[in-house]
């Protein structure tokens, strides 16, 4: 069936946190979120997120983006299913890319539009999303504590086990030998069947990369996630993986179908990490994940934002997960951000380990708005 969008909302809300997130590369003081809603001729809705938590400025501008680029484009046109317009949305900003080097902006709005187009399509189909897509599951999807900052690390993963937790991910990337202080005393309090991941978030150069993480390999890690900068070649990341047992992860800043196929070809990374809400979109990402498990690596979504986008990657990994043996995990952030509960209710249960999704149609969730009014910061209605 043709998509046909009528009415397009789009939504900027920011939430102030006591406790800042921080990474190598950057610290994010409050928690951002840009929403879109669209509604066709019929009255079908549907919801999706735009990545935006970097620079500190980036949300106003992705909105920004979707106002006066995208929504025209959607607004003036019919699209024959979901895949077309995402191409046609891609070779229509593709001049606009290249003039501004926009490539990062752009991407993560078409995402986000892409996300709601395939929450309306699922609702309208009224099913869930992932059944939607194809799966075969139970919506059953087996979850991970991120996001932990090295400050109070300790406690943190106390408390997310007391919540139902036995997969947690820190950051690193800062000192090292502070890092590996930190990743010690960890296991010293990890229970059996509980296990750790890390992440770099690109901090370190191939040469400290491959004497980093010789020096790791005494932990017996499930990954070490982007331990150099993404735009390496793929080679790069084959060669870390080589020499070193624990996996290689990354994928989250990785764009466009033929580049993960380069990356996945090369056995570049052994967990492959896609976030639908910088590149893609739910379709596009699914595509990559069956490309993905078809290749023997694992599929684990990337995701830290609010909560429209992290149950629209629960949904892909619903999709995927009944054959891809239980090795993926749905990244959830565990900092404090009350929009990722607020922007997305009812939260799917969670039990030993596992998010449980509802048999609502489309993504199962909606904001509430009228909750999330004191953190709007700009909103807008099109026609």
């Amino acid at each position: 069936m043709a998509i046909q969008v009528k009415k397009i909302n789009l939504y900027v809300y920011r939430a102030p946190i006591a406790v800042p997130v921080k990474t190598s590369f950057g610290t994010m003081l409050d928690r951002p979120a840009v929403l879109v809603r669209v509604e066709d001729k019929n009255g079908a809705h549907g919801w999706g997120e735009v990545w935006c938590n970097f620079p500190s400025c980036g949300a106003e501008h992705r909105y920004r983006l979707c106002e006066t680029v995208l929504a025209p484009i959607l607004l003036a046109n019919s699209f024959g299913d979901l895949d077309d317009t995402f191409a046609q949305l891609s070779q229509r900003t593709h001049i606009l890319m290249l003039q501004t080097r926009e490539l990062g902006p752009l991407n993560q709005a078409i995402a986000g539009i892409m996300c709601a187009l395939a929450d309306m399509e699922a609702r309208k189909a009224d099913m869930p999303l992932h059944r939607y897509l194809g799966g075969e599951g139970n919506g059953r999807v087996p979850a991970y504590a991120s996001g932990i900052n090295a400050k109070g690390c300790l406690d943190t993963i106390r408390k997310n086990r007391d919540a139902g937790y036995t997969n947690f991910k820190v950051k690193i990337g800062f000192d090292f030998d502070q890092d590996l202080k930190m990743i010690g005393s960890i296991y010293d309090i990890l229970n059996e069947g509980e296990r750790l991941y890390v992440d770099v978030n690109q901090a370190w150069t191939f040469d400290q990369a491959k004497a980093n993480i010789a020096v790791l390999g005494k932990f017996p890690l499930g990954w070490i996630e982007e331990p150099i900068a993404s735009d390496n070649p793929p080679e790069r990341f084959a060669e870390l993986s080589r020499i070193n047992t624990i996996p290689i992860a990354g994928g989250e800043n990785i764009y466009g179908f033929a580049e993960f196929d380069r990356f996945v070809q090369a056995n570049a990374l052994g967990v492959v990490q896609p976030d639908a809400c910088k590149w893609g979109g739910i379709m596009e990402c699914l595509n990559v994940a069956r490309m993905i498990l078809a290749k023997g690596a694992v599929y684990c979504p990337h995701f830290l934002g609010a909560g429209i986008g992290l149950w629209g990657s629960a949904h892909i990994l619903a999709c995927v997960e009944s054959c891809a043996d239980g090795k993926g995990l749905l990244e959830v952030d565990i900092n404090d951000n009350p929009l990722q509960h607020i922007l997305a209710e009812p939260r799917p249960v969670f039990a030993n380990g596992y998010y449980h999704l509802s048999e609502e149609p489309g993504i199962g969730v909606e904001p509430n708005l009228k909750a999330g009014q004191p953190f709007l910061r700009m909103s807008t209605t099109l026609t």
